[in-house]
């Protein structure tokens, strides 16, 4: 899981704290990556981090004081929510030491995968309303049946949005699985190949590592996992997209708009908190009006 980025979108909110340990509603963002991964069956997860990243270890680290005074103050509900040591995942770390990109950050991983398939789940999206999918098992399916070095989550975007997100030019398969031909980083709507957006979860195989170490970097100097996955494509090798359904939308946390959103809605379905929350919002709305200019 890469979690090295700066976010630099979200300043100042991150200036000392990563973006993948924001909330929404009432978790990390991070957390509700690992509780999808676990029910998927993820047994292992490598955070690759950075500076400023200890506080992700810190969330799943046991914490003896806090147990104690939960136990002490019989909180059975917050003791539940907070005992990471019951999913029966392996949490590991490494550091990404430069920011050159994605395909580095998976290239971190390397010994952790070995000769082992992978998968990459990035540590920013949320995959389905408080992180219920089954995309990551979907995945899986189709990587060993298909025996393809790469298998892709994939969601429809509206062309308008192309130019934010990674994006795949299928074949003419149709349905939920197509095969990837090529695919394009961030293309203007002009020039999408299709409105097929990559959604931050991914299985390889380990040839994924070569086609990292061969590709330049771009002007800024990272290294883009889609231009990896690119040369698989090139070599003929098989990537596979699997489409997400409607109800696991990517909640994709990159910027302040998306934030808010993903907030909102996680805070309405909170089943505790919900319905009050709403009356709240509905009641602020109905005095607030919508305001277009900048006060000064």
């Amino acid at each position: 899981m890469p979690v090295a980025g700066h976010g630099t979108r979200l300043l100042p909110a991150t200036k000392s704290q990563p973006k993948e340990m924001l909330p929404v509603a009432r978790k990390p963002i991070v957390q509700y990556v690992v509780e999808e991964l676990v029910s998927n069956g993820i047994q292992q997860i490598l955070f690759v981090t950075g500076r400023n990243k200890a506080s992700i270890e810190n969330h799943f680290d046991h914490d003896p004081e806090l147990f104690r005074t939960l136990t002490e103050a019989n909180k059975q509900d917050l003791l539940q929510e907070t005992n990471f040591e019951a999913m029966r995942a392996h949490f590991f770390y490494t550091r990404q030491r430069l920011q050159k990109g994605l395909g580095d950050a998976v290239l971190c991983a390397e010994n952790f995968a070995g000769e082992e398939p992978f998968l990459v789940a990035l540590g920013d999206s949320i995959l389905g309303l408080n992180a219920v999918s089954r995309a990551v098992s979907r995945m899986a399916e189709v990587f060993d049946a298909q025996r393809a070095s790469c298998v892709i989550a994939v969601e429809e975007v509206a062309r308008e949005e192309t130019a934010f997100y990674g994006i795949v030019e299928p074949d003419a398969s149709e349905g939920d699985v197509c095969r990837v031909v090529h695919l394009v980083e961030k293309p203007a709507p002009a020039n999408a190949p299709s409105n097929l957006a990559i959604a931050g979860r991914y299985i390889f195989s380990p040839a994924i590592f070569d086609m990292i170490r061969r590709v330049a970097p771009d002007r800024r100097g990272e290294i883009q996992l889609t231009d990896a996955i690119q040369l698989l494509c090139e070599e003929g090798r098989p990537v596979i997209a699997v489409k997400l359904s409607p109800e696991e939308k990517r909640y994709d946390i990159g910027n302040f708009p998306s934030y808010f959103e993903s907030f909102v809605e996680f805070a309405l379905a909170d089943p505790v908190y919900g319905v009050e929350f709403r009356r709240t919002l509905e009641r602020l709305l109905a005095k607030t009006p919508a305001r277009t200019g900048v006060l000064v």
